[in-house]
This record gives C-alpha cells, sequence and structure tokens, in this order.
C-alpha cells in the first residue's frame, strides 16, 4: 500500500503543451482542399466569428466555430507574424492543436 501511494504522489501531469525558450506553444494547420497555407507550431492565432474578434493560446478550451470573412492571424515559433485572408472557414481548437479548414 505504501509503494502505491508514492507511485501516486511521484507522477505529476505532463503539461500537454510544447514550449520553445520557455513559452508554450501549439500545433497549427491552416489548409483548404487543394492548398495548406500554414501547418507548424504557433504562440497564438487571432481570427473572428460572428461574436467578434478573438485570439487562441495554448491551452484554450476545445472550441468549435465558423469564422467569418477576416484576416486570420498566426504569431508561428519560427519566423515573423503571417495573415491569411479568410472568406469562411471552420476552426476547431483542441489539445493545442488548431485546425483551420477553409472554403467551406
Amino acid at each position: 500500500m505504501a509503494e502505491e501511494t508514492e507511485k501516486a504522489t511521484t507522477n505529476e501531469p505532463e503539461s500537454s503543451s510544447k514550449k520553445v525558450d520557455g513559452k508554450p506553444t501549439m500545433a497549427v494547420k491552416v489548409y483548404a482542399p487543394f492548398q495548406v497555407y500554414f501547418e507548424g507550431d504557433a504562440y497564438s492565432v487571432s481570427a473572428a466569428n460572428a461574436t467578434g474578434p478573438f485570439d487562441i493560446l495554448p491551452r484554450h478550451k476545445n472550441f468549435l466555430c465558423m469564422l467569418v470573412p477576416c484576416m486570420l492571424t498566426l504569431q508561428p515559433v519560427e519566423g515573423d507574424k503571417k495573415t491569411i485572408k479568410i472568406h469562411r472557414a471552420l476552426m476547431h481548437v483542441k489539445a493545442d492543436r488548431v485546425v483551420v479548414f477553409m472554403d467551406v
């Protein structure tokens, strides 16, 4: 019994987010049926839905929405900020993964 208690106290939950230079990141993919616009790790994603503009950061709660025409902005881990024009898209956020499927 003491052995089981010891195992329970030493097993701390692992953080699901990856970190780069101490900052949490998330996997992001932005694509359409015939083109991938971005695939990689990012610090943040900004877009707009019918409610208004919003930001997605690592450890965001699960989220699903339709994006309205807007500029989707990514802050990738490597390189400069990227901006992608969105006409209409579906965004799915789950477990530090953001998927944006455009032209739906």
